[in-house]
């Protein structure tokens, strides 16, 4: 059982979210030897909140994003929906396209800004890049589940967190727009 914060009947729940990760591995179609195995779908950022809160009981919601002037809207939305929005500044890659990586803040946040104030944690992201800190929190007992976009473009380096996997491409009906 999850230590409980002070002062409190619940643990507290804290998501941290690879919002590129989360995009791309719902909305992308996939394809192995030119033939579709993953039709991509589009996330409805309001029920993902609703989800996170019904189905982990997730207090707080750290969304990680690259920072696009131009998507100030968007941010405002998202901030209504009940995320707490962590920007990156991006840059551009070769072909003009804004890239900002947040693997890095994701991992500070939740493994020391945000690590003393909550007792367990859901990392939304499929990506391998954050084997580290699954091993981290699941070794300080803080890891609560590993949510994943979609099966087929998980890492290969999440085989061994296997009891900690949600998938949410099994949620789709509930979730998309």
């Amino acid at each position: 059982m999850a230590k409980l914060s002070k002062n409190k009947k619940r643990p507290a729940i804290y998501a941290f979210i690879d919002s590129q990760n989360l995009n791309l591995g719902t909305s992308k179609n996939i394809y192995r030897n030119k033939r579709l195995i993953y039709r991509g779908w589009k996330l409805d950022f309001k029920k993902f909140r609703i989800y996170l809160a019904d189905k982990f009981r997730v207090k707080k919601a750290f969304l990680f994003i690259g920072y696009i002037k131009q998507n100030r809207r968007l941010y405002g939305r998202l901030k209504s929906y009940g995320y707490e929005l962590v920007f990156k500044p991006t840059v551009k890659d070769n072909l003009g396209k804004p890239k900002g990586n947040v693997d890095a803040e994701l991992v500070l946040h939740a493994a020391t800004i945000q690590y003393p104030k909550y007792d367990r944690a859901v990392i939304v992201s499929g990506d391998g890049d954050f084997y580290c800190l699954h091993e981290y929190l699941e070794k300080k007992k803080k890891l609560l589940r590993i949510v994943i976009p979609n099966s087929k473009s998980e890492s290969s380096l999440l085989k061994r967190f296997h009891k900690y996997k949600t998938f949410i491409e099994f949620e789709r009906e509930k979730l998309k727009i």
